[in-house]
This record gives C-alpha cells, structure tokens and sequence, in this order.
C-alpha cells in the first residue's frame, strides 16, 4: 500500500500548482520527494536543512505574511525539539499553518529513541487552539490535508506506515463515527488502531467508535455512544502515549458515571529497537494484547 507520506507528498505537490499561498517547508526530511515541486516554485518550497528551531520560525513567518504554511519533518522533530518555536511563533503570535509530522511513535525502530514521539500529541495539548488529526489510511491523510489547507488555523497531522485495511469517511465536523454497535461498553479507536481493535472485540458485545480528529474531542459523540447502552465503560486507544485522551473522555462523561482505560504506548524505553510490529505486541497493541486488557477491564 502506498504510505501515508508518500501521498502526503504526492497531494502537497499537486495542491501547490493551485493555491498560490500554499508553501512547504521542510528540514532534510521528504526533500527527495518535493524536489520537483521546489524546481518548479523555489520561492514556495524551502529546506532548511537540520535546523528543527528555525523550521518553525520560517514557518510562521510566511504565516505572519500571509501565506499558509505546510511545516513537515519527523515527529520528534517537529513537535518536540522545537517545542518554544511552536508555542510563541505560532501560538504566541496567533497565526496559523499545518504541521505535518512523520515516523509517528516508532515507525522507524532502527532510527532509535532519538526519532520515536510517543508524547507528541501529549505535548500539544499543553498548548492552545490546535487542532490534531490523526489518520489511519492515505486517503484519510489527503482528505484531511485538504480541508486544512483550505483553513487558516493551527492543525497538526500525524502521519505513520502503521494503517488501516480500508479507508473511511473523515472531515467535515470530525466527529466520532460508530464502526460497531454493541451495549457492553465502549472502545474507541484512534487513526491506524482501528483495524487491531477491531480484531481485538471480534465477538464482543461492545461498540467500536473510530477518531480521526482527536483535537477538538468530540465529548458529544460520546456522550451520545455511551448513553445508547446501560453502562459507562470506555476504552480508548491511541497510537501515542497511552492516557492522553483520559481526561477529554472524563470530561466528556463527567456528569455519568463511568470508567475509563486508556490503552497506548508505554512510558517505558524500550532499548531492543526490533520492528514496528514488535513495539505493538510489547506495548500491548496487537490484537491480542488489546483483546487481553480490554476483556479484563470491562469483566473487572
């Protein structure tokens, strides 16, 4: 299947014949991919080079003129390195543009821990006003790269090789959409962990709910979910760090009574780089280890 990136690229590319104000901004990263489009619009497509701080400042300082900036590297790169750039070039001064990161949590083990970002998402939520998106196909990623496009507020993207079988309608309002129906309680899945979450509550009397947008939560879609069945058990599954999402789903139930898990990746380094398959069984996001956790939460 084509990747997440690759059709990340492949949008971009085209998007920038036809909206003039689009620009990239890239650091090493993807630059092979773009290098057509910066032949053809040098003045729209810029990299520059390993300089994480300065890739969020350039970024912001089209947004500042007026243009809308695409900002893309890895993950940790993006969002945790440069951290204060995004907090005052963007935040600080209130102006917009898209973030686009790759690699996710441990798309590339062999990189190391220097090039994983379980806590990205985590870390944007200490500041405010940004939307996150979080795919689980290509097609997710272009239909959502479009609409932000066409925007001018703060969005985060993150792609990943880790993806869904098959793509599903996102967009629009952004909300939860109902995947399963079932009145044992209540799973969320989070972009490329629909298809492992299925796998895992095959059988289950459970409903399966699929989040694309994660930021702004869609308390409502909850709400409405939870109070169709007669307890509030929630499961919510996230391909970052594990509880990042807890308190948006307490938030949103906080006038029922109910439980939550929070499933996710460990806060724990694991050392033995291995493949990305191998971080999703020892985190327990396999189907089998989200079988076993959810099974033993909603039996508790």
């Amino acid at each position: 299947m084509e990747t997440m990136r690759d059709r990340f690229v492949a949008t971009t590319s085209q998007l920038l014949e036809v909206e003039p104000r689009l620009a990239v901004v890239l650091a090493d990263i993807s630059a092979d991919g773009f290098a057509p489009a910066r032949r053809a619009h040098p003045d729209r497509v810029v990299n520059v080079g390993i300089r994480e701080q300065l890739l969020i400042g350039a970024g912001a300082g089209m947004a500042l003129t007026g243009m809308r900036p695409i900002v893309h590297t890895f993950a940790s790169f993006l969002v945790e390195r440069p951290f204060e750039q995004v907090k005052l070039d963007f935040g600080h001064q209130g102006v917009g543009g898209i973030l686009v990161s790759a690699g996710g949590s441990y798309d590339w083990p062999a990189g190391g821990f220097t090039h994983m970002a379980p806590g990205d998402v985590a870390l944007l939520d200490t500041l405010e006003g940004w939307t996150v998106q979080v795919p689980g196909h290509p097609d997710e990623a272009e239909a959502l790269l479009r609409e932000a496009v066409d925007g001018d507020d703060r969005v985060y993207v993150r792609l990943s090789l880790q993806a869904n079988r098959q793509a599903r309608p996102v967009g629009g309002s952004g909300g939860l959409s109902v995947v399963r129906e079932g009145r044992g309680g209540t799973v969320v899945a989070v972009g490329p962990m629909l298809d492992d979450v299925l796998a895992a509550t095959e059988g289950l009397e459970v409903s399966v709910l699929y989040a694309t947008t994660v930021r702004p939560f869609d308390a409502a879609g909850l709400r409405r979910a939870v109070c169709a069945g007669p307890g509030a058990d929630v499961v919510i599954v996230e391909p970052y760090l594990a509880g990042t999402s807890t308190a948006e789903v307490n938030g949103a139930l906080m006038e029922l009574p109910h439980r939550v898990l929070g499933l996710g990746v460990g806060r724990a380094e694991l050392r033995r780089y291995g493949r990305m398959d191998e971080h999703l069984a020892a985190h327990g996001l396999d189907a089998r280890g989200l079988r076993e956790r959810i099974t033993g939460f909603l039996r508790a």
